[in-house]
């Protein structure tokens, strides 16, 4: 029996140089992948990076100190860490909530996967700073038109339900609560306790408010805070905050701090509210008030009524009291009277216009007889013509031997005229026939 020779296993394959050429059969380890990773990250530059602390705890005996910071304005947060003699050079220990800019070199862990950024330096966002970014933050909402009147929505005279956004257990909703309903005990709430400063107040606030909007039963909604230091009030001068606010549609009322604080949110609700007291004042009606001001419109509905009916009363009685009505036949009377006069006033004036028309008449017929042929006639005279009927004028319109007719003034005659009558220039004679 003779050995065999061992086989020899196949040479490893090469990793692949690039992640676009890894595959199911040639994968990476993780070990190869982690030291890219932070290959990659460590030739990053350091940079200057602006957050809130949202986690600290300061450990004053560790020469490490450690802390989170989140951005005000998304759901974005990365861990740093840095020497404990890199805060010394402070006025003051940062705490939770403070507004910082560290400059830092992002740190990539193998063993863990971890990111985080090792700060270098330190500073304090001021309030100064703060009040500085407000105001151009304020100028550029204004350029959109965030801020216009126009936008804004009145308040329901009485709503039924009324949303209320503010802190946990606080004086504001007492006020806001207590008030409202010491005014008109029928109102309901609908109340949403979150957190109204520090590192969440934006996060909670805004969806609150974005929750009560959606309900169809909340006719008007309250975001009430008390008084504060500055740096308490700036989430409510947060960019995304005042985009939710003026993103609702149902009314929004601030009512943030006291009457001297005026964050971005009061410029874009519906209504600014002094105090949470002053937004309960607004938001329900008193109704002692209500019933005062209804007794004061019956009072004066009444008094207008009565006058109103003592005034047509007066004038029905002074039209009933009219002889007119005492005896209606009064006033045919006059009006037959009327006519009866029109009538005989008629006859007089067609009588006397007839005398003068008989008279004209008279004088006419007198002046057309005088003028008429027939006169003429009366007194002897004839008037000759011949057979056709014309009239002769002259001797040579009658030829001797032609017939003519005399017209008398009763009757006519026939003639023939004669030669030996018949003289030029003298007047036509006729013999009888």
């Amino acid at each position: 029996m003779t050995d065999e020779p061992a086989e020899t296993p196949p040479a490893p394959q090469p990793l692949p140089e690039k992640a676009a050429d890894t595959s199911a059969q040639r994968p990476w380890p993780v070990r190869l992948l982690a030291d890219k990773i932070r290959w990659y990250v460590d030739r990053m530059s350091p940079v200057w990076v602006e957050g809130q602390i949202v986690e600290h705890t300061f450990r004053p005996t560790s020469g490490m100190q450690f802390l989170t910071l989140r951005d005000t304005d998304a759901e974005a947060s990365l861990p740093v860490h840095m020497l404990t003699r890199v805060m010394h050079g402070l006025d003051r220990r940062p705490e939770k909530g403070d507004q910082v800019v560290v400059h830092a070199k992002p740190e990539f862990w193998v063993k863990t996967g971890r990111l985080s950024m090792r700060a270098a330096d330190v500073r304090m966002v001021g309030v100064g700073e703060l009040l500085a970014r407000i105001e151009q933050l304020k100028r550029v909402l204004a350029a959109e038109g965030l801020f216009d009147a126009d936008r804004k929505r009145p308040l329901p005279f009485l709503p039924a339900v009324v949303g209320l956004v503010c802190g946990r257990e606080s004086k504001a909703e007492h006020d806001v609560v207590v008030n409202a309903r010491a005014r008109w005990p029928q109102v309901r709430f609908e109340i949403r306790e979150v957190a109204v400063q520090g590192v969440n107040a934006v996060r909670e606030v805004g969806a609150a408010i974005a929750e009560l909007d959606a309900m169809p039963e909340v006719e008007v909604i309250v975001v009430a805070r008390g008084g504060g230091a500055v740096e308490d009030l700036l989430p409510f001068s947060n960019e995304a905050l005042v985009r939710a606010a003026a993103a609702a549609r149902t009314p929004l009322v601030s009512a943030i701090g006291h009457e001297t604080d005026t964050p971005l949110l009061d410029l874009v609700a519906d209504y600014r509210a002094s105090t949470p007291t002053d937004a309960a004042k607004r938001v329900v009606p008193d109704v002692a008030e209500e019933r005062l001001r209804l007794d004061r419109a019956r009072r004066a509905m009444r008094t207008a009524v009565t006058a109103l009916v003592d005034r047509e009363q007066h004038g029905l009685d002074g039209v009933r009291s009219r002889p007119v009505l005492a005896r209606p036949e009064t006033m045919v009377e006059a009006r037959e009277r009327d006519v009866e006069h029109a009538l005989r006033h008629a006859r007089h004036l067609l009588d006397a216009l007839l005398l003068r028309a008989s008279g004209e008449v008279g004088r006419l017929e007198a002046q057309v007889r005088a003028l008429s042929p027939a006169s003429t006639l009366e007194r002897g005279y004839a008037v000759v013509q011949r057979p056709d009927g014309h009239v002769v004028r002259e001797p040579d319109d009658a030829p001797a031997g032609s017939g003519v007719r005399l017209r008398l003034a009763r009757g006519e005659l026939g003639a023939t005229v004669t030669p030996d009558l018949v003289a030029p220039g003298a007047s036509t004679a006729a013999g009888a026939a």
